[in-house]
C-alpha cells in the first residue's frame, strides 16, 4: 500500500520517534495532519530594498555580498559570534551570527546571499543580527513569500519546511481532486493539490490569495456536508409526539410575564414537540434573557406526555442552582426531579440510576438535572423524550452524542448564552432550526460600563470599599492565574502579511489572579478575599464559588472560569484587568454576571499599564463594550474584529473561548462571509441530488476525514 494522507509523519526522511513525539505535541501524527498545519503568517523576501531602504521597524530583504572574511569571536562564557561584512551599493552592513560557528565556511568573500532580517541603523552605521541567508545569483528562484508556522520545541522552522516539502511530494500522487469539477469551474475555484502546495509554498500573491480562497471555501463547503448528514441522519429516528403542550402550569408559577421573544421561543419548540421528528432546535440569547424559562417549558411538555426530561450543564455549581431553580416548581405541579452531579452520594446515586431506567411509571424519575455524572455508566433512561444541554458552547459534540446515546430518538434542545451571528450560525449549526431571544426581561438594570487604567487604581480600590459598603460583592477577573505565564499562541498579534514580515504588538504584563488577590487582601484586609481559576479541583472551585453565593466571600478573584457561573444577585461591580486581552463577547458574558438583583451595578474595563501600549485596536474594541449594551451587535463587532476565534474551538476544548466543535483553519465567518454562502448553498443542492453523497464517495471520505465525521456525528 503505498503513502497517504493517514500515513503516519515518520515515513519522512529524518523524522524519528523523537521528532514524531515534538510534532504529536502540535496534534501533528500523519502527513494529512502536517498538510493540514497552515503557516500563520508570510514573510516577504520577494520585497528587495537596499540597506538605506530598510525598514526601521520591521524586517527587510536585501542582496548583499560578503566583504569581508567571516571571523569567530569566543567568549568567557564558552559562547561566541561569528561577524563579517556585507554590502550593496548603498553602503555596508556588520552581520552578526552568535554560537553558529558552522557558517564560517558559508560565508566566502565575493558570495552573494539574499538576507532577511531587520537591520539595526546607528549613526552611518548598518548592523543586522542572526538573518535568514540564501545564496543569490541572477537567475536564482527564491521564492517571494516565506510561510511561518506555529512551532514548538524540538521543531525549526527550517525543519518543517523541508517535512511539509516532502509530505506534498510523497502525496502529489494522491492528487485527485474530492470537489466535482463542475463545482471548481463554476465557482472558479483552484484544485486542492494546488491550493495545499502554494498555501505552504506561495509562488506569488496571486497564487497564494486563489490557494486559501480555495481551502476557505473547501471548510465552510465539508462542514456545511457534514453538519446536514448529521442533521438528516437525527431527522430518520422517530421521536415521540408529544401532543399536550400545555405550560400554563408553569406560567402560573412565575412571579413575571414571559417577554414576546420567549413566548415565540415556546411556540416554536412546542411544535417541533408535537412531531414524531426529533426536535434539533438551539435557543441563543444573551445574558440574562430568559432561555431557562424556555427550557423548563419544553422539559414540562415532555413529562405532560409520559417521557423523561434531562438537562445537562457543565459545573456542578450550575446544575445547584438550576435544581434549587426548578425542582419546586415541578413538585408543584407533581412531577419528580432529582440532581445527578459528581458529589452526589452513591446510595443516592443508585437510587436515582433505578429510577430513571424504571419502566414503572409511578416509580419512574421524570426529570433529572446534572453534570456530566449523566454520561456515567448505568445511566439509563426507560421513557426518554427532551434531551437539554446549557451553555451550549461548553460541550463537545462527543459528549452531546453520548447522551443522546442514552435517550435515543428523544427531542433536542440546546442552548447558548452567546448571542451568535447570524452568518456564524449558519456555520456552528447547519440545519439545526434556531429560536433568537433578542428581547430582555423587564426591569433587567442596564450595567454602566467605563474603561480605565493603572492611574486610576487609588479610586478604583475606593469604589470597591464603596460597594461592599453598601452591601455588594465583587468580581475581579484577571487573564492570567499565575505571574509570568505563558501566553497563548493566539494571544500574539502578527500585522498583516505583505509588507515585509512580522510583528508582535507589545503588551502590558499579564495580571495574574492569585497575586492579585493576597494585593487586594492586603489592602482589604477587613474584607475576606477569595481566588478562583481553573486550574484548582473541581471540589475546590465549588467551595470557594458557593462562599461567594452565600455571601461569606466579599471579593472574588477569578479567571474567566466565572463567565459561566452561578447567579449572585448581591454582586453588583464587575473589574475585568489587562481588559484589552479578551474579546468583545468574552467581555459581554462576564459583565452578565452582575446586574442580576436590584442593585445598581457596574463593569470597570481595566487596560494593562497606562494604556500607551494598548493597540488602537483594542481601544477600539473596549470603546464598543463601553457603548454598546446589545449582545447580538457586540457579537457582529467581535466577529469582525477578531474573527471566530471566540465562538469556534475543538470540541475537547474546555477553556473559556466559545466553541462549536469545530476550529476553521484558515476561514473567517466575519471575513469570509460571501464564500461561507456560497459553500452553504453549494453544499445543500449537491444533497438535494445526491442526499447520502453515494454517487461521491471521494467527497464523502474528504468530509469524514477532515472533520471527523464517524457513524453520522462531527467531533
Amino acid at each position: 500500500m503505498g503513502v497517504t494522507r493517514e500515513s503516519p509523519i515518520t515515513v519522512l526522511g529524518g523524522v524519528g520517534r523523537v521528532k514524531a513525539e515534538h510534532y504529536a505535541k502540535m496534534g501533528i501524527y500523519t502527513l494529512g495532519d502536517l498538510i493540514l498545519h497552515y503557516p500563520r503568517a508570510y514573510e516577504n523576501r520577494g520585497d528587495i530594498v537596499t540597506l538605506e531602504q530598510a525598514r526601521p521597524d520591521g524586517k527587510s530583504a536585501l542582496i548583499l555580498t560578503v566583504a569581508t572574511e567571516a571571523r569567530v569571536v569566543r567568549l568567557r562564557s564558552h559562547k561566541s559570534f561569528l561577524k563579517f561584512r556585507a554590502f550593496d551599493d548603498s553602503g555596508s552592513c556588520e552581520i552578526v551570527y552568535f554560537n553558529q560557528d558552522y557558517l564560517k565556511s558559508q560565508f566566502c568573500i565575493g558570495s552573494i546571499y539574499r538576507f532577511f532580517g531587520k537591520v539595526e541603523r546607528k549613526g552611518g552605521k548598518y548592523s543586522m543580527s542572526s538573518p535568514v541567508a540564501e545564496p543569490w545569483t541572477p537567475t536564482a528562484e527564491l521564492p517571494p513569500l516565506w510561510a511561518v508556522y506555529r512551532m514548538t520545541e524540538g521543531i525549526t522552522p527550517k525543519q518543517i519546511a523541508k517535512d511539509v516539502s516532502a509530505a506534498l511530494e510523497l502525496l502529489a500522487a494522491d492528487a485527485a481532486d474530492p470537489l466535482p469539477a463542475s463545482l471548481l469551474q463554476r465557482r472558479s475555484l483552484c484544485t486542492l493539490s494546488y491550493a495545499e502546495r502554494n498555501i505552504h509554498k506561495p509562488s506569488s500573491w496571486e497564487a497564494l490569495a486563489a490557494a486559501r480562497r480555495r481551502l476557505v471555501y473547501d471548510e465552510f463547503f465539508c462542514f456545511s456536508l457534514g453538519a446536514a448528514l448529521t442533521h438528516r441522519k437525527e431527522k430518520t429516528l422517530g421521536a415521540p409526539a408529544c401532543q399536550n403542550g400545555d405550560v400554563t402550569p408553569l406560567l402560573r408559577t412565575l412571579p413575571y410575564e414571559l417577554t414576546g421573544a420567549q413566548k415565540r421561543a415556546i411556540d416554536s419548540i412546542r411544535a417541533d414537540m408535537q412531531k414524531n421528528v426529533p426536535m434539533s432546535r438551539i435557543l441563543v440569547g444573551d445574558v440574562g434573557c430568559g432561555k431557562t424559562v424556555c427550557a423548563a417549558a419544553a422539559m414540562l411538555i415532555a413529562v405532560q406526555n409520559g417521557r423523561q426530561a434531562v438537562l445537562m450543564v457543565p459545573t456542578e455549581i450550575l446544575a445547584r442552582q438550576h435544581y434549587s431553580d426548578l425542582e419546586p416548581i415541578f413538585a408543584s405541579m407533581g412531577y419528580s426531579c432529582a440532581l445527578l452531579i459528581g458529589a452526589t452520594p452513591a446510595a443516592e446515586k443508585r437510587r436515582i440510576k433505578a429510577s430513571l431506567a424504571s419502566h414503572d411509571p409511578l416509580a419512574r424519575l421524570q426529570i433529572v438535572i446534572g453534570t456530566h455524572a449523566l454520561l456515567s455508566e448505568g445511566v439509563e433512561f426507560s421513557a426518554p423524550g427532551l434531551i437539554v444541554t446549557d451553555e451550549q458552547h461548553r460541550f463537545g459534540a462527543r459528549q452531546r452524542a453520548k447522551l443522546a446515546e442514552k435517550n435515543a430518538r428523544a427531542h433536542l434542545l440546546v442552548m447558548s448564552a452567546t448571542p451568535i451571528p447570524r452568518s456564524l450560525a449558519l456555520v456552528l449549526y447547519g440545519e439545526l432550526d434556531i429560536s433568537k431571544i433578542d428581547e430582555m426581561p423587564p426591569g433587567r438594570q442596564r450595567v454602566d460600563t467605563f474603561v480605565v487604567d493603572e492611574s486610576y487604581r487609588a479610586r478604583l480600590n475606593g469604589f470597591i470599599q464603596k460597594q461592599i459598603d453598601g452591601g455588594g460583592q465583587v468580581y475581579v477577573v484577571c487573564p492570567a492565574v499565575e505571574e509570568q505565564e505563558e501566553v497563548a499562541p493566539e494571544e500574539i498579534m502578527l500585522s498583516q502579511i505583505g509588507d515585509g514580515g512580522e510583528m508582535r504588538e507589545e503588551k502590558p504584563p499579564l495580571k495574574a489572579a492569585v497575586a492579585y488577590a493576597e494585593e487586594l487582601q492586603k489592602s482589604f484586609p477587613h474584607l475576606r478575599v477569595a481566588f478562583l481559576h481553573g486550574k484548582m479541583k473541581s471540589a475546590e472551585k465549588e467551595f470557594v464559588m458557593q462562599n461567594f453565593a452565600n455571601g461569606e466571600v466579599q471579593i472574588l478573584v477569578s479567571t474567566t472560569v466565572i463567565e459561566v457561573g452561578v447567579n449572585v444577585p448581591n454582586a453588583c461591580l464587575m473589574i475585568v484587568e489587562n481588559a484589552e486581552r479578551f474579546g468583545l463577547s468574552q467581555l459581554h458574558q462576564l459583565r452578565g454576571r452582575v446586574g442580576r438583583g436590584k442593585r445598581k451595578s457596574y463593569c470597570i474595563l481595566v487596560m494593562g499599564g497606562d494604556g500607551t501600549s494598548v493597540s488602537q485596536t483594542s481601544k477600539q474594541r473596549l470603546e464598543v463594550m463601553r457603548t454598546t449594551y446589545d449582545g447580538y451587535l457586540i457579537a457582529e463587532q467581535d466577529l469582525a474584529q477578531r474573527g471566530p476565534g471566540d465562538f469556534l474551538a475543538a470540541a475537547n476544548d474546555d477553556t473559556v473561548r466559545q466553541s462549536g466543535g469545530l476550529t476553521f483553519r484558515l476561514a473567517d465567518a466575519g471575513e469570509d462571509v460571501t464564500l461561507l454562502q456560497e459553500a452553504t448553498e453549494d453544499a445543500r443542492a449537491l444533497l438535494s441530488e445526491d442526499a447520502t453523497l453515494a454517487d461521491h464517495p471521494r467527497l464523502l471520505e474528504h468530509v469524514q476525514n477532515t472533520f471527523h465525521l464517524e457513524n453520522g456525528l462531527i467531533s
